[in-house]
């Protein structure tokens, strides 16, 4: 199945203390790890409000400002060429081309697949949504609302269990880099 590929790379990384996308985590940038999960992408492109055009991606800004990760998600589908799009934060470098495999194989009839994570929360920017929850977005972020959880559930993904993900891809999948210590294995500091 065709998808778009999209990294979120417009936060502001404060609790991180530098830009997140550019640190280098094991011979190269954060963003670069991500990118390469979405390898098997029909197009690959890069959310942000600032200039990440060096990596050599496509670089688009929010078209509805001000919504935190949800004007991301609202613009990768805004910009996307295919009816799905990968959606990825860009301080997971665990992701792998097998993940999104993996989410595909499940797309067949949905209109989103989002998997949980170890503490069985959702992991909304590590998550498959169709072109179709575009309209959806941009209304919630037109009501200021900006609650993934509540995005994901009016959307009615379907929600895989951590239990069936670690499974398949072990336990350090979702290793979320909020500070520079998450990534205290292999940091090229």
């Amino acid at each position: 199945m065709e998808f778009s590929g999209a990294v979120l790379a417009g936060g502001q990384s404060k609790r991180f203390g530098r830009d997140k996308a550019r640190f280098e985590w094991r011979g190269k940038p954060l963003l670069n790890w991500v990118m390469d999960s979405l390898a098997e992408a029909g197009e690959r492109f890069v959310v942000a409000n600032r200039n990440y055009s060096d990596f050599g991606y496509p670089v688009v800004a929010d078209v509805i400002p001000g919504g935190d990760s949800l004007s991301g998600i609202h613009s990768a589908l805004h910009h996307a060429k295919n009816d799905w799009v990968a959606v990825a934060a860009c301080d997971l470098p665990n992701l792998t081309p097998a993940y999104w495999r993996f989410l595909l194989e499940r797309a067949d009839g949905q209109r989103a697949v989002v998997a949980l994570g170890p503490t069985n929360w959702i992991e909304p920017l590590a998550a498959l949504y169709h072109k179709e929850l575009e309209p959806l977005a941009a209304m919630q972020l037109a009501a200021e609302d900006f609650y993934l959880k509540r995005f994901v559930d009016l959307a009615e993904a379907l929600i895989i269990p951590w239990e069936e993900v670690q499974r398949v891809f072990g336990s350090e999948l979702f290793l979320n880099a909020n500070r520079i210590e998450d990534l205290a294995s292999g940091a090229d500091q």
